[in-house]
């Protein structure tokens, strides 16, 4: 079999009780906390051109959308929800991978459901497979599509996207396996967005989302996918990663399919800002804040593939032109932890990024590469910090604060989830919207699951 149909076959076998109870539990963890971004970024008006180009299109009211009293159709719904999910960078990364999972994987599974009038259990099972997809697609190849300048947020996790959305319209393995052969012709996301700080990276899992619904739907109503779509000689990796036809060992990842779940291996994130910049900045936060005119010299060691992310070219990281920017670059997120103390959401805004002394600081900060024996795992990174009176202040994190290795306790989520939700959301709908989720096995109906009034 292809790993197509490989995939298709799993998926549609699956059911909910072959899923282990922990596994469950993060599905839903993280399904809240990828909502709660998406409440945040909404509050804050960041990437709700999606919400507003779908509200405009109208069309049959099928699926609820974060921040709108009304639906919209199942597509329209999953395209304007990824792109608030992951407005802010603050969902959640699987670190083999390389992908944000949940922002393409829940909004896609959602706005199905809804439409499907399906139950809160056959929701999760979804996104847990749909979950499950997307790891091991990017993990075959990890690292490799970053090199080619590509987002495997997007070109990996619509193929999860639409493992869940074929899963929930009961498509049968055939079917399924043509849903992922569309799937891949509709798969991109171009890191361009690097070179300007232009905002474009949120467009990439709501298009991919958008694109795992319409998958769905078109190979139900007969449309032809190709089989070898991920590992064919014109497939996924030829395509995205110029790997020959065999090249890349997707079989060792699909071979375990149910044995070894990566769902509770998504990695949350503390900081809004690119994971690759998390272990440093989780080392340097252990050492904030310090007087900044006592810094003599900042020294940041991040894996080498991190830095045409988020450390170069070095004269736009010490100086982002835009919010976006700077959550891509590890000189001003450091420099802004070392002087505040904290680098939340109010460190990634137009005033802040205009802070005389976090820019100063910023243009101390100097990098090193080095080989962590935790990479591509998780997202290490390290700091040295020279004091003018001599001192030397040095910390490292192996593993990223967030990951399965480091993590964040439940409560620790829900707490991020009710700050996130709370800027958009009063106190009573916040406190429902989180027991629908963490209760989603109950529910009969997942039906205007967000159709919540946003506060004055």
């Amino acid at each position: 079999m292809t790993a197509a149909q490989t995939i298709a076959e799993w998926t549609t076998e699956l059911a909910p009780e072959d899923v282990p109870g922990d596994v469950l539990e993060h599905a839903k963890l993280h399904f809240l906390d990828a909502i709660g971004c998406g409440y945040a970024a909404s509050a804050l008006g960041v990437a709700t051109e999606g919400r507003t180009t779908m509200a405009e299109l109208g069309g049959e009211p099928q699926a609820s959308v974060v921040g709108l009293d009304t639906a919209l159709p199942a597509p329209n719904a999953a395209f304007a929800n990824g792109m608030l999910c992951h407005g802010l960078d603050f969902d959640d990364t699987h670190s083999d991978s390389v992908s944000h999972v949940s922002v393409v994987v829940c909004p896609a599974a959602l706005a199905t459901a809804e439409a499907q009038g399906s139950s809160g259990i056959e929701l999760l099972t979804a996104i847990v497979a749909g979950n499950e997809v997307v790891t091991r697609v990017g993990a075959a190849a990890t690292g490799q599509f970053h090199a080619r300048g590509f987002h495997p947020t997007a070109v990996c996790g619509i193929f999860g996207g639409t493992a869940a959305a074929a899963r929930l319209i009961g498509a049968d393995a055939a079917t399924t396996a043509s849903a992922l052969g569309i799937a891949g012709s509709f798969a991109g996301g171009l890191f361009a967005y690097l070179d300007d700080g232009t905002a474009t990276k949120p467009f990439h899992p709501a298009w991919a989302a958008h694109g795992a619904v319409l998958a769905a739907r078109l190979a139900a109503l007969g449309g032809e996918g190709p089989p070898g779509v991920i590992e064919g000689r014109f497939g996924l990796y030829h395509a995205f990663v110029g790997a020959e036809q065999g090249a890349i060992a997707i079989d060792e990842q699909l071979a375990d399919l149910g044995t070894r779940w990566e769902t509770p291996r998504i990695a949350y994130k503390p900081y809004p800002a690119c994971h690759f910049i998390h272990g440093s900045l989780g080392a340097t936060a252990g050492l904030s804040p310090l007087d900044p005119d006592e810094v003599e010299d900042v020294l940041v060691t991040v894996p080498p593939e991190g830095v045409s992310l988020v450390l170069e070219p070095a004269d736009r990281k010490i100086a982002p032109r835009t919010v976006y920017e700077a959550k891509f670059s590890l000189q001003y997120s450091t420099a802004a932890m070392l002087v505040n103390g904290a680098a939340g959401l109010s460190a990634y805004s137009d005033e802040a990024i205009a802070d005389p002394r976090v820019l100063d600081l910023a243009r101390r900060v100097r990098y090193e590469t080095k080989k962590y024996e935790t990479y591509p795992a998780a997202f290490p990174g390290g700091v040295r910090i020279t004091m003018r009176d001599g001192r030397v202040l040095e910390a490292e994190l192996p593993h990223q604060r967030g990951g399965p290795e480091n993590p964040l306790s439940a409560d620790e989520v829900r707490a991020k989830f009710r700050e996130n939700a709370g800027l958009a959301l009063p106190d009573a709908a916040v406190e429902a919207l989180e027991s629908a989720i963490l209760s989603l096995e109950q529910l009969d109906l997942v039906t205007g699951l967000l159709r919540q009034p946003v506060a004055a």
